[in-house]
């Protein structure tokens, strides 16, 4: 499969997990919300040297992947453009922190101790990110933002991008295989025509987009994004507030219990 399609592919079927019929799809989006971005603040505030809490707070990546059904490999291989960077970010601290850490009474440099922590706390992180929008459409967090009263020019513009990234990608597909058509024999594109078609892919994207802008204007859009409001259940209340609980156990409080 070509690489441009195969992109394509990763999009739809990403759209098609967020749309299926799982019961942590229909939770409430701005509970979801809620959920992630606490859990990316509390793993990131965790002490460089706490690997038995960040151990602990595995539980909630735990939880959404089994209950969420969702795939642990899938969700490498959709970051693995971002997982190579969370694994930079720690390689130089073993030569800069030499302190001695102790981890299950025995002496561990320090900078070991903190590149582990980074990592896996950049670990969480992405794992978070994915369940959310695996579970989560972009019209739902979009509509979730403005909950929160996120100014709508950047809700719009959020929304906007992650619905033209497939029809730029379906013009670049286009583009790609009308070259390929004519010069069958030739690996990759020449050089030379890299102007040229990087241009028609502008412009052919730029006509897609003026039409789905007047698809919008005739659907009543005026500048905002004004979404059919969601009906709130318990368990749209429950679950957001069970597990602000447990994170909130697990970074101050567990932790220490098992030192």
């Amino acid at each position: 499969m070509d690489s441009i399609e195969r992109k394509i592919w990763e999009l739809n079927r990403l759209q098609d997990i967020q749309q299926r019929s799982h019961w942590m799809n229909n939770l409430h989006p701005l509970g979801k919300l809620l959920i992630s971005v606490l859990y990316i603040f509390l793993v990131t505030s965790v002490g460089k040297y706490d690997v038995t809490t960040l151990i602990l707070m595995s539980l909630y990546i735990i939880f959404t992947f089994i209950m969420g059904e969702l795939s642990v490999k899938e969700g490498i291989y959709r970051m693995r453009l971002i997982l190579p960077l969370v694994l930079f970010v720690g390689v130089f601290n073993p030569f800069f922190d030499k302190t001695e850490v102790m981890i299950a009474g025995f002496a561990v440099r320090g900078g070991v101790v903190s590149m582990v922590t980074l990592i896996i706390k950049g670990l969480y992180t992405v794992f978070a990110v994915y369940a959310l929008i695996a579970t989560t459409s972009i019209d739902d967090i979009c509509y979730a933002l403005r909950s929160l009263h996120i100014p709508k020019i950047i809700v719009i513009v959020i929304m906007l991008i992650y619905r033209y990234i497939d029809v730029m990608a379906g013009e670049a597909d286009r583009i790609y295989t009308a070259y390929r058509l004519r010069a069958p024999g030739q690996k990759g594109i020449e050089y030379r025509s890299w102007g040229t078609l990087v241009g028609q892919w502008l412009l052919r994207s730029m006509d897609k987009a003026q039409i789905v802008y007047e698809s919008m204007l005739l659907r009543g859009f005026r500048g905002d994004f004004i979404p059919k409001k969601k009906t709130v259940k318990k368990i749209d209340v429950i679950y957001p507030l069970g597990w602000m609980v447990v994170l909130l156990v697990l970074r101050f409080f567990a932790g220490r219990f098992m030192i």
